[in-house]
Protein backbone atom coordinates (compact mmCIF):
# COMPACT_ATOMS: atom_id res chain seq x y z
CA UNK A 1 0.00 0.00 0.00
CA UNK A 2 1.06 3.60 -0.46
CA UNK A 3 -0.31 6.93 0.58
CA UNK A 4 0.60 10.54 0.05
CA UNK A 5 -0.50 14.09 0.53
CA UNK A 6 -0.73 15.97 -2.79
CA UNK A 7 -1.28 19.56 -3.90
CA UNK A 8 -1.14 20.56 -7.55
CA UNK A 9 -1.75 24.23 -8.27
CA UNK A 10 -0.78 25.15 -11.84
CA UNK A 11 2.66 26.59 -12.07
CA UNK A 12 3.76 25.38 -8.64
CA UNK A 13 6.26 22.81 -7.52
CA UNK A 14 4.82 19.46 -6.51
CA UNK A 15 6.47 17.14 -4.04
CA UNK A 16 4.96 13.98 -2.70
CA UNK A 17 6.44 11.29 -0.48
CA UNK A 18 5.31 7.84 -1.49
CA UNK A 19 6.23 5.04 0.91
CA UNK A 20 6.33 2.04 -1.43
CA UNK A 21 6.37 -1.46 -0.04
CA UNK A 22 8.84 -3.93 -1.47
CA UNK A 23 10.75 -1.63 -3.85
CA UNK A 24 14.51 -1.72 -4.14
CA UNK A 25 16.38 1.28 -2.82
CA UNK A 26 18.24 1.61 -6.09
CA UNK A 27 15.07 1.98 -8.13
CA UNK A 28 13.67 5.17 -6.65
CA UNK A 29 12.00 7.37 -9.21
CA UNK A 30 14.56 9.97 -10.20
CA UNK A 31 12.18 12.18 -12.14
CA UNK A 32 8.76 12.27 -13.72
CA UNK A 33 10.04 14.13 -16.71
CA UNK A 34 12.97 16.43 -17.09
CA UNK A 35 10.55 19.15 -18.03
CA UNK A 36 7.24 20.52 -16.79
CA UNK A 37 4.45 18.18 -15.75
CA UNK A 38 1.19 18.85 -17.53
CA UNK A 39 -1.81 19.71 -15.39
CA UNK A 40 -3.79 16.84 -16.83
CA UNK A 41 -1.06 14.38 -15.86
CA UNK A 42 -0.72 15.96 -12.43
CA UNK A 43 -4.40 15.22 -11.99
CA UNK A 44 -3.79 11.69 -13.19
CA UNK A 45 -1.00 11.29 -10.66
CA UNK A 46 -3.21 12.65 -7.89
CA UNK A 47 -5.91 10.20 -8.86
CA UNK A 48 -3.38 7.38 -8.93
CA UNK A 49 -2.15 8.17 -5.46
CA UNK A 50 -5.71 8.30 -4.20
CA UNK A 51 -6.26 4.90 -5.77
CA UNK A 52 -3.27 3.42 -4.02
CA UNK A 53 -4.75 -0.03 -4.01
CA UNK A 54 -3.89 -0.33 -7.72
CA UNK A 55 -0.34 -1.22 -6.76
CA UNK A 56 -0.26 -4.97 -6.95
CA UNK A 57 2.22 -7.47 -5.65
CA UNK A 58 2.25 -10.90 -7.26
CA UNK A 59 3.69 -14.08 -5.75
CA UNK A 60 6.98 -13.72 -7.65
CA UNK A 61 7.63 -10.24 -6.34
CA UNK A 62 6.77 -8.34 -9.56
CA UNK A 63 5.12 -4.98 -9.04
CA UNK A 64 3.30 -2.54 -11.31
CA UNK A 65 1.86 0.92 -10.97
CA UNK A 66 -1.02 0.64 -13.40
CA UNK A 67 -2.23 4.18 -12.99
CA UNK A 68 1.18 5.65 -13.79
CA UNK A 69 1.50 4.12 -17.23
CA UNK A 70 0.88 7.49 -18.87
CA UNK A 71 3.69 9.25 -17.03
CA UNK A 72 6.89 9.31 -19.03
CA UNK A 73 10.19 9.12 -17.23
CA UNK A 74 9.04 6.91 -14.35
CA UNK A 75 11.40 4.01 -14.00
CA UNK A 76 10.16 1.52 -11.46
CA UNK A 77 11.54 -1.85 -10.42
CA UNK A 78 9.74 -4.76 -12.02
CA UNK A 79 10.98 -7.17 -9.36
CA UNK A 80 11.49 -6.53 -5.68
CA UNK A 81 13.62 -8.30 -3.10
CA UNK A 82 12.35 -11.36 -1.32
CA UNK A 83 12.31 -9.60 2.01
CA UNK A 84 9.67 -6.90 2.08
CA UNK A 85 10.77 -3.49 3.26
CA UNK A 86 9.65 0.09 2.77
CA UNK A 87 11.45 2.80 0.83
CA UNK A 88 10.51 6.46 0.51
CA UNK A 89 9.94 7.39 -3.11
CA UNK A 90 10.04 11.11 -3.93
CA UNK A 91 8.46 12.63 -7.00
CA UNK A 92 9.18 16.28 -7.67
CA UNK A 93 7.64 17.99 -10.68
CA UNK A 94 6.45 21.36 -11.86
CA UNK A 95 2.83 21.76 -12.85
CA UNK A 96 2.51 23.58 -16.14
CA UNK A 97 -0.18 26.16 -16.89
CA UNK A 98 -3.34 24.83 -18.46
CA UNK A 99 -2.22 26.21 -21.84
CA UNK A 100 0.48 23.51 -21.91
CA UNK A 101 -1.36 20.23 -22.31
CA UNK A 102 1.67 17.96 -22.51
CA UNK A 103 4.61 17.09 -20.33
CA UNK A 104 7.27 16.07 -22.74
CA UNK A 105 7.75 15.94 -26.47
CA UNK A 106 10.11 13.30 -27.89
CA UNK A 107 13.57 14.81 -27.99
CA UNK A 108 12.77 17.54 -25.47
CA UNK A 109 13.83 17.13 -21.86
CA UNK A 110 12.18 20.26 -20.52
CA UNK A 111 9.35 22.52 -21.64
CA UNK A 112 9.88 25.99 -20.25
CA UNK A 113 7.13 27.87 -18.47
CA UNK A 114 6.07 31.26 -19.90
CA UNK A 115 7.93 34.27 -18.60
CA UNK A 116 5.78 36.21 -16.08
CA UNK A 117 4.49 39.65 -16.99
CA UNK A 118 6.71 42.42 -15.75
CA UNK A 119 9.96 40.57 -16.44
CA UNK A 120 12.12 42.35 -19.02
CA UNK A 121 15.10 41.12 -21.00
CA UNK A 122 17.26 43.60 -19.09
CA UNK A 123 16.33 41.77 -15.87
CA UNK A 124 17.70 38.56 -17.30
CA UNK A 125 20.85 40.23 -18.63
CA UNK A 126 21.52 41.87 -15.25
CA UNK A 127 21.31 38.48 -13.52
CA UNK A 128 24.32 37.19 -15.49
CA UNK A 129 27.81 37.42 -13.96
CA UNK A 130 29.78 40.33 -15.38
CA UNK A 131 32.69 38.09 -16.29
CA UNK A 132 30.70 36.27 -18.98
CA UNK A 133 30.83 39.44 -21.09
CA UNK A 134 34.60 39.79 -20.83
CA UNK A 135 36.67 39.22 -23.99
CA UNK A 136 39.80 37.15 -23.48
CA UNK A 137 42.17 37.51 -26.44
CA UNK A 138 44.02 34.30 -25.58
CA UNK A 139 40.82 32.24 -25.47
CA UNK A 140 39.57 33.91 -28.64
CA UNK A 141 42.67 33.00 -30.62
CA UNK A 142 42.58 29.52 -29.11
CA UNK A 143 39.26 29.00 -30.88
CA UNK A 144 40.94 29.96 -34.15
CA UNK A 145 43.82 27.55 -33.50
CA UNK A 146 41.45 24.72 -32.57
CA UNK A 147 39.36 25.19 -35.71
CA UNK A 148 42.27 25.59 -38.13
CA UNK A 149 44.00 22.57 -36.60
CA UNK A 150 40.81 20.49 -36.67
CA UNK A 151 40.15 21.32 -40.32
CA UNK A 152 43.76 20.53 -41.26
CA UNK A 153 43.51 17.21 -39.42
CA UNK A 154 40.31 16.40 -41.27
CA UNK A 155 41.87 17.03 -44.66
CA UNK A 156 44.92 14.99 -43.71
CA UNK A 157 42.62 12.11 -42.78
CA UNK A 158 40.74 12.50 -46.06
CA UNK A 159 44.03 12.24 -47.97
CA UNK A 160 44.98 8.88 -46.46
CA UNK A 161 41.69 7.24 -45.47
CA UNK A 162 40.33 4.35 -47.56
CA UNK A 163 37.04 5.08 -49.30
CA UNK A 164 34.97 3.07 -46.83
CA UNK A 165 36.00 5.42 -44.03
CA UNK A 166 34.93 8.52 -45.95
CA UNK A 167 31.57 8.83 -44.13
CA UNK A 168 33.35 9.09 -40.77
CA UNK A 169 35.94 11.50 -42.12
CA UNK A 170 33.31 13.72 -43.72
CA UNK A 171 31.22 13.74 -40.55
CA UNK A 172 34.25 15.01 -38.67
CA UNK A 173 35.48 17.41 -41.36
CA UNK A 174 32.09 19.02 -41.98
CA UNK A 175 31.74 19.60 -38.24
CA UNK A 176 35.25 21.05 -38.01
CA UNK A 177 34.46 23.42 -40.88
CA UNK A 178 31.42 24.59 -38.93
CA UNK A 179 33.93 25.92 -36.39
CA UNK A 180 35.04 28.40 -39.07
CA UNK A 181 31.55 29.82 -39.06
CA UNK A 182 31.33 29.93 -35.26
CA UNK A 183 34.56 31.92 -34.94
CA UNK A 184 33.30 34.32 -37.61
CA UNK A 185 29.99 34.40 -35.78
CA UNK A 186 31.73 35.81 -32.69
CA UNK A 187 33.43 38.36 -34.93
CA UNK A 188 30.05 39.38 -36.35
CA UNK A 189 28.83 40.17 -32.84
CA UNK A 190 32.09 41.97 -31.94
CA UNK A 191 32.64 39.41 -29.18
CA UNK A 192 35.88 38.04 -30.64
CA UNK A 193 38.03 41.15 -30.20
CA UNK A 194 37.71 44.64 -28.77
CA UNK A 195 38.97 45.91 -32.13
CA UNK A 196 36.36 46.37 -34.82
CA UNK A 197 39.03 46.00 -37.50
CA UNK A 198 40.21 42.67 -36.07
CA UNK A 199 36.62 41.42 -35.92
CA UNK A 200 36.04 42.42 -39.55
CA UNK A 201 39.25 40.85 -40.84
CA UNK A 202 39.04 37.59 -38.88
CA UNK A 203 35.35 37.20 -39.63
CA UNK A 204 35.88 37.74 -43.34
CA UNK A 205 38.82 35.31 -43.51
CA UNK A 206 37.06 32.57 -41.54
CA UNK A 207 33.98 32.81 -43.77
CA UNK A 208 35.91 32.76 -47.05
CA UNK A 209 36.43 28.95 -47.33
CA UNK A 210 32.69 28.55 -46.83
CA UNK A 211 31.98 31.03 -49.67
CA UNK A 212 29.93 32.88 -47.09
CA UNK A 213 30.07 36.69 -47.45
CA UNK A 214 30.67 38.02 -43.96
CA UNK A 215 29.04 41.47 -44.03
CA UNK A 216 25.74 40.40 -45.65
CA UNK A 217 25.47 37.60 -43.09
CA UNK A 218 26.22 39.95 -40.19
CA UNK A 219 23.54 42.42 -41.23
CA UNK A 220 20.85 39.78 -41.63
CA UNK A 221 21.92 37.87 -38.54
CA UNK A 222 21.64 40.94 -36.33
CA UNK A 223 18.10 41.34 -37.64
CA UNK A 224 17.43 37.77 -36.51
CA UNK A 225 18.60 38.62 -32.99
CA UNK A 226 16.45 41.73 -32.84
CA UNK A 227 13.34 39.91 -34.11
CA UNK A 228 13.73 36.25 -33.13
CA UNK A 229 10.71 34.14 -34.15
CA UNK A 230 8.81 37.17 -35.40
CA UNK A 231 6.71 36.46 -38.46
CA UNK A 232 7.84 38.10 -41.71
CA UNK A 233 10.78 39.95 -40.10
CA UNK A 234 13.08 37.27 -38.63
CA UNK A 235 15.79 36.58 -41.22
CA UNK A 236 17.21 33.34 -39.79
CA UNK A 237 14.27 31.51 -41.26
CA UNK A 238 10.55 31.96 -41.76
CA UNK A 239 8.05 29.12 -41.45
CA UNK A 240 5.92 28.19 -44.41
CA UNK A 241 2.26 28.92 -43.79
CA UNK A 242 -0.74 26.87 -44.89
CA UNK A 243 -1.83 29.29 -47.62
CA UNK A 244 1.65 29.19 -49.16
CA UNK A 245 1.70 25.44 -49.28
CA UNK A 246 -1.89 25.08 -50.51
CA UNK A 247 -1.31 27.50 -53.40
CA UNK A 248 2.05 26.01 -54.37
CA UNK A 249 2.43 23.47 -57.16
CA UNK A 250 5.09 21.17 -58.46
CA UNK A 251 8.63 21.92 -57.36
CA UNK A 252 7.61 24.70 -54.97
CA UNK A 253 5.43 22.32 -52.98
CA UNK A 254 8.11 19.64 -53.05
CA UNK A 255 10.70 22.17 -51.81
CA UNK A 256 8.53 23.08 -48.81
CA UNK A 257 7.98 19.44 -47.92
CA UNK A 258 11.70 18.76 -48.24
CA UNK A 259 12.90 21.80 -46.27
CA UNK A 260 10.55 21.10 -43.36
CA UNK A 261 10.84 17.36 -43.76
CA UNK A 262 13.53 14.78 -44.52
CA UNK A 263 15.81 17.22 -46.38
CA UNK A 264 15.92 19.87 -43.65
CA UNK A 265 19.70 19.45 -43.61
CA UNK A 266 20.23 21.26 -46.93
CA UNK A 267 17.79 24.12 -46.28
CA UNK A 268 20.71 26.33 -45.31
CA UNK A 269 22.02 26.20 -48.89
CA UNK A 270 18.86 27.89 -50.14
CA UNK A 271 19.05 30.48 -47.37
CA UNK A 272 22.69 31.16 -48.25
CA UNK A 273 21.84 31.76 -51.91
CA UNK A 274 18.73 33.83 -51.26
CA UNK A 275 19.99 36.26 -48.64
CA UNK A 276 23.66 36.94 -49.16
CA UNK A 277 24.38 37.83 -52.78
CA UNK A 278 21.61 40.27 -53.75
CA UNK A 279 22.71 43.87 -53.27
CA UNK A 280 19.11 45.08 -53.50
CA UNK A 281 18.44 43.53 -50.07
CA UNK A 282 20.79 45.98 -48.34
CA UNK A 283 20.63 49.62 -47.44
CA UNK A 284 22.70 52.02 -49.57
CA UNK A 285 25.01 52.77 -46.63
CA UNK A 286 25.78 49.05 -46.27
CA UNK A 287 26.37 48.23 -49.92
CA UNK A 288 30.07 49.09 -49.96
CA UNK A 289 30.88 46.73 -47.08
CA UNK A 290 28.74 44.06 -48.68
CA UNK A 291 30.76 44.41 -51.89
CA UNK A 292 34.01 43.92 -49.94
CA UNK A 293 32.69 40.66 -48.52
CA UNK A 294 31.50 39.49 -51.92
CA UNK A 295 34.92 40.30 -53.36
CA UNK A 296 36.58 38.25 -50.60
CA UNK A 297 34.59 35.09 -51.32
CA UNK A 298 35.02 35.65 -55.06
CA UNK A 299 38.79 35.82 -54.55
CA UNK A 300 38.72 32.53 -52.66
CA UNK A 301 36.75 31.01 -55.47
CA UNK A 302 39.13 32.24 -58.14
CA UNK A 303 42.44 31.55 -56.38
CA UNK A 304 41.57 28.39 -54.45
CA UNK A 305 38.48 26.64 -55.78
CA UNK A 306 39.14 27.08 -59.50
CA UNK A 307 42.70 25.70 -59.23
CA UNK A 308 41.32 22.84 -57.12
CA UNK A 309 38.79 22.05 -59.84
CA UNK A 310 41.45 22.26 -62.53
CA UNK A 311 43.96 20.04 -60.69
CA UNK A 312 41.63 17.38 -59.32
CA UNK A 313 38.76 17.41 -61.80
CA UNK A 314 35.04 17.39 -60.98
CA UNK A 315 35.23 14.30 -58.77
CA UNK A 316 38.20 15.67 -56.86
CA UNK A 317 36.41 19.00 -56.45
CA UNK A 318 33.41 17.20 -54.97
CA UNK A 319 35.64 15.14 -52.70
CA UNK A 320 37.79 17.97 -51.39
CA UNK A 321 35.35 20.84 -51.13
CA UNK A 322 31.70 20.17 -51.99
CA UNK A 323 31.08 17.29 -49.57
CA UNK A 324 32.77 18.98 -46.56
CA UNK A 325 30.90 22.17 -47.45
CA UNK A 326 27.61 20.28 -47.44
CA UNK A 327 28.60 18.84 -44.05
CA UNK A 328 28.93 22.40 -42.79
CA UNK A 329 25.49 23.26 -44.18
CA UNK A 330 24.06 20.20 -42.43
CA UNK A 331 24.97 21.79 -39.12
CA UNK A 332 23.90 25.28 -40.22
CA UNK A 333 20.49 23.91 -41.17
CA UNK A 334 20.21 21.80 -38.02
CA UNK A 335 21.34 24.45 -35.54
CA UNK A 336 19.04 27.06 -37.07
CA UNK A 337 16.05 24.74 -37.00
CA UNK A 338 16.64 23.18 -33.60
CA UNK A 339 17.41 26.43 -31.78
CA UNK A 340 14.06 28.02 -32.62
CA UNK A 341 11.60 25.30 -33.62
CA UNK A 342 9.39 23.21 -31.38
CA UNK A 343 5.71 22.23 -31.35
CA UNK A 344 5.08 24.53 -28.39
CA UNK A 345 7.10 27.55 -29.60
CA UNK A 346 5.18 29.90 -31.89
CA UNK A 347 6.23 32.49 -34.40
CA UNK A 348 4.37 35.70 -33.56
CA UNK A 349 3.13 38.82 -35.29
CA UNK A 350 4.92 42.03 -34.30
CA UNK A 351 1.95 43.30 -32.28
CA UNK A 352 2.02 40.30 -29.92
CA UNK A 353 5.74 39.60 -29.90
CA UNK A 354 7.76 39.89 -26.67
CA UNK A 355 11.54 40.14 -26.73
CA UNK A 356 12.08 38.35 -23.41
CA UNK A 357 9.69 35.54 -24.39
CA UNK A 358 11.45 35.11 -27.73
CA UNK A 359 14.99 35.09 -26.35
CA UNK A 360 14.56 33.29 -23.02
CA UNK A 361 11.50 31.10 -23.57
CA UNK A 362 11.47 30.87 -27.37
CA UNK A 363 15.06 29.71 -27.84
CA UNK A 364 16.16 26.13 -27.20
CA UNK A 365 19.19 24.69 -25.46
CA UNK A 366 20.15 21.43 -27.16
CA UNK A 367 22.69 18.89 -25.94
CA UNK A 368 24.92 17.33 -28.62
CA UNK A 369 27.72 14.78 -28.35
CA UNK A 370 30.76 16.38 -26.69
CA UNK A 371 32.97 16.20 -29.79
CA UNK A 372 30.43 18.22 -31.80
CA UNK A 373 30.14 20.88 -29.12
CA UNK A 374 33.94 21.08 -28.89
CA UNK A 375 34.45 21.51 -32.64
CA UNK A 376 31.54 23.97 -32.89
CA UNK A 377 32.64 26.01 -29.86
CA UNK A 378 29.42 25.51 -27.88
CA UNK A 379 27.19 27.25 -30.41
CA UNK A 380 24.46 24.86 -29.21
CA UNK A 381 24.49 26.61 -25.82
CA UNK A 382 22.22 29.05 -27.52
CA UNK A 383 19.92 30.64 -24.96
CA UNK A 384 22.60 32.86 -23.34
CA UNK A 385 23.69 33.92 -26.83
CA UNK A 386 20.17 35.22 -27.42
CA UNK A 387 20.00 36.86 -24.03
CA UNK A 388 23.10 38.83 -25.07
CA UNK A 389 25.03 38.37 -28.30
CA UNK A 390 28.00 40.08 -26.64
CA UNK A 391 28.88 36.90 -24.71
CA UNK A 392 31.92 35.19 -26.34
CA UNK A 393 31.48 31.54 -27.26
CA UNK A 394 33.95 30.39 -24.58
CA UNK A 395 31.77 32.00 -21.88
CA UNK A 396 28.44 30.56 -23.01
CA UNK A 397 28.49 27.62 -20.60
CA UNK A 398 29.18 29.83 -17.61
CA UNK A 399 26.33 32.10 -18.68
CA UNK A 400 24.03 29.13 -19.15
CA UNK A 401 24.83 27.87 -15.65
CA UNK A 402 23.71 31.25 -14.33
CA UNK A 403 20.48 31.07 -16.33
CA UNK A 404 19.83 27.62 -14.92
CA UNK A 405 20.29 28.95 -11.41
CA UNK A 406 17.99 31.96 -11.84
CA UNK A 407 15.59 31.19 -14.69
CA UNK A 408 15.65 27.43 -15.14
CA UNK A 409 11.90 26.80 -15.18
CA UNK A 410 11.56 29.06 -18.24
CA UNK A 411 14.20 27.24 -20.30
CA UNK A 412 13.46 24.84 -23.15
CA UNK A 413 15.89 21.92 -23.32
CA UNK A 414 16.41 19.16 -25.85
CA UNK A 415 18.78 16.37 -26.84
CA UNK A 416 19.91 16.01 -30.43
CA UNK A 417 18.94 12.73 -32.00
CA UNK A 418 16.34 10.88 -34.02
CA UNK A 419 13.46 11.56 -31.56
CA UNK A 420 14.08 15.32 -31.62
CA UNK A 421 14.42 15.62 -35.40
CA UNK A 422 11.42 13.34 -35.94
CA UNK A 423 9.33 15.59 -33.71
CA UNK A 424 10.35 18.71 -35.61
CA UNK A 425 9.95 17.37 -39.14
CA UNK A 426 6.62 15.67 -38.42
CA UNK A 427 4.98 18.19 -36.08
CA UNK A 428 6.36 21.53 -37.32
CA UNK A 429 5.47 21.50 -41.02
CA UNK A 430 3.47 24.72 -41.44
CA UNK A 431 2.76 27.52 -39.01
CA UNK A 432 -0.84 28.69 -38.95
CA UNK A 433 -0.67 32.28 -37.70
CA UNK A 434 -4.46 32.41 -37.30
CA UNK A 435 -4.60 29.37 -35.06
CA UNK A 436 -1.21 30.31 -33.60
CA UNK A 437 0.09 26.79 -33.80
CA UNK A 438 1.99 24.38 -35.98
CA UNK A 439 0.00 22.19 -38.36
CA UNK A 440 0.85 19.39 -40.78
CA UNK A 441 1.12 19.47 -44.55
CA UNK A 442 -1.87 17.18 -44.99
CA UNK A 443 -5.09 19.20 -44.80
CA UNK A 444 -6.94 16.24 -43.38
CA UNK A 445 -4.61 16.18 -40.39
CA UNK A 446 -4.54 19.89 -39.60
CA UNK A 447 -7.40 19.65 -37.13
CA UNK A 448 -5.48 17.14 -35.06
CA UNK A 449 -4.36 18.42 -31.65
CA UNK A 450 -0.71 18.78 -32.60
CA UNK A 451 1.29 20.00 -29.61
CA UNK A 452 -0.11 23.55 -29.33
CA UNK A 453 1.98 26.68 -29.50
CA UNK A 454 1.61 29.11 -26.67
CA UNK A 455 -0.73 32.05 -27.24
Amino acid sequence: MMAAGFTAPAGSAISCQLPVTGMRSTTMVSKCTMGALAYSQVAALKHTIAQSSTMLTNPTGSRTLSGLSGLRGLRLSRRGPKNEHTRNLTIVATAAPLSRQFTSVPGFTQIGEPVPEGVNLSDVVKSLPKEVFEIDDVKAWQTVAITVGAVALGYAALAVAPWYLYPLVYAYLGTAMTGLFVVGHDCGHNSFSRSQLVNDIVGTVMFMPLIYPFEPWRIKHNTHHAHTNKLIIDTAWQPFRPYMYDRAKGFAKFAMEAAMGPLWWIASVGHWLFWHFDLSKYRPQDVQKVKVSLAAVAAFGVFVLLPLLFLTGPLGFVKWWVVPWLGYHFWMSTFTLVHHTAPHIPFKQAREWSVVEAQLNGTIHCEYPAWIEFLCHDISVHIPHHISSKIPSYNLRKAYASLQQNWDKHLNKAEFGVPLMTTIVTQCNLFDDKKKRWVKFDKALRSEPVQPAED
